[in-house]
């Protein structure tokens, strides 16, 4: 018995981390559902670097240290495959897609897409990211309102049926928006429920879950039937092409059903993240005067007032700093989940096999050991090298290791290139009254939107 307590014991002789006990059964299910973002942290400030806690009797693991986080995504990533909570979220979305694929056929998928990805291919679709946010604002007038994280969900949806498919969804690009956004809080709420109803009952939440995934899986499917009807891809330069000619090492290519997961998950989480930055820039830039003047500045200087190219990336150091500080402040991706497949030690701490491991962007990127004034928006911190200072973990925002984000670049120079065309036309102020209340949801969103009047710059 003994021998059996201590094997279970961690190497620095605790059982388990130190954490809030929660409610019977509940543990902190109600006090996360509530406010997960303000939960978690509050946790991290009572409990330091490693905190235990349980929902719904499942253990959970808070990590809150630059050298533990980069132990789970890059020193023992082997270890760790993503969590049971982020499949069963996202599964009936994105099916078998990179997203929550892992092991063996993960590589594969991963090596199959990796040439869609290169920063050549990448930097070919910025003129039809600029051609289509130019098309988007060319009905925006001075004094109007609108909701400008509608606006961007809208705009960069029809980026990615253009780069991804090469086509248009003339009038459904909204209603996939809004198709999105019930799924995703459906998704999470029904993971959150203390007691989940099964998804087969015909419930009035159940049967529109239901039609609006049918809704969004018959336009992949019919682009996809209509490009195979045409037998040669190799004449399309999209994303899509690239994926139906792809060949593995072996000659083989992706399945049917493949080549449907990798679609769906990138026409869906690949606009999603991008959408969110794009809001929360226009959010931060409108209660940052300063920071906007000094960005107009710069694309004034650099651009004259053409329009950018993928080339004008480097030479726009002040729009990189904003986009690095709304991803510090605003990371659409707020949280990761791991779990464990092996046994491992972290931080001095015994994990068994089924730990479930969490990590947050929030948490970390609002960490005041790690940045000064961490509640500001300070672009101009990263410009005398701090992403070279911070300790590998401190800043993850697309992840990190194997398992980072396949579509980083290509979502970086389609924010740059929205943000630094939008910015020359139009500047942005929030209705007076409107809340702009983060909603931790698949992304982190502004829960009632962002109305914002628009200003035409002369």
């Amino acid at each position: 018995m003994e021998a059996a307590r201590r094997a279970n014991m961690s190497a620095n002789g605790h059982r388990n981390p130190p954490g809030p006990k929660g409610l019977p059964i509940m543990g902190m299910a109600l006090s996360l559902r509530k406010d997960p973002l303000a939960g978690m942290r509050q946790m991290a400030r009572d409990y330091g670097d490693i905190v235990r806690f349980e929902v719904m009797g499942q253990e959970r693991i808070l990590l809150n240290r630059p050298d533990l986080i980069n132990q789970v995504l890059v020193i023992q990533h082997g270890k760790f495959h993503k969590s049971e909570l982020t499949r069963r979220i996202t599964r009936r979305m994105l099916g078998q897609g990179l997203l929550i694929s892992e092991g063996e056929f993960w590589r594969r998928q991963r090596r199959l897409a990796q040439p869609a990805f290169h920063r050549s291919r990448t930097n070919d679709y910025a003129a039809t990211m600029l051609e289509i946010a130019q098309v988007h604002i060319r009905d925006w007038r001075d004094g109007e309102e609108r909701n400008i994280a509608q606006e961007m969900t809208g705009l960069t949806l029809d980026i990615a049926v253009r780069t991804l498919f090469g086509t248009t969804l003339p009038g459904e690009a909204r209603q996939v928006g809004h198709a999105m956004t019930f799924l995703m809080r459906y998704s999470l709420r029904r993971q959150r429920l203390p007691f989940r109803i099964p998804e087969k009952w015909p419930t009035p939440a159940n049967r529109r879950a239901n039609r609006e995934l049918e809704f969004i899986a018959s336009l992949v499917y019919r682009i996809i039937s209509e490009r195979r009807a045409e037998g040669d891809s190799s004449q399309h330069n999209d994303l899509l092409a690239l994926l139906m000619g792809a060949m593995d090492e072996d000659g083989s290519q992706m399945t049917p059903q493949q080549l449907h997961d990798e679609t769906m998950t990138l026409f869906l989480a690949g606009h999603e993240t991008t959408a969110q930055m794009l809001g929360w820039t226009w959010y931060a830039l409108s209660q940052n005067p300063a920071v906007e003047s000094r960005l107009h500045e710069e694309l004034h200087g650099v651009l004259g007032g053409r329009p950018p190219e993928a080339a004008d990336f480097p030479r726009l150091p002040y729009l990189q700093a904003v986009m690095s500080e709304v991803l510090r402040l605003y990371p659409p991706a707020y949280i990761l989940a791991r779990e464990t497949v092996e046994p491992c030690e972290i931080g001095g701490y015994q994990l068994r096999v089924g730990s479930t491991v969490v990590l947050s962007q929030w948490i970390m990127h609002r960490d005041s050991r790690y940045y000064d004034d961490s509640e500001a928006f300070r672009p101009e911190r990263w410009l005398d090298g701090l992403a070279d200072r911070l300790p590998p973990g401190a800043y993850f925002p697309f992840g990190d290791g194997p398992r980072r984000c396949i579509g980083q670049g290509f979502a970086l120079l389609e924010a740059a290139i929205v943000t630094a065309t939008i910015a020359q036309k139009f500047s942005f102020r929030m209705v007076p009254g409107h809340p702009v209340v983060p909603e931790p949801l698949v992304t982190l969103r502004p829960r009632h939107g962002i109305q914002m009047t628009l200003h035409a710059r002369a």
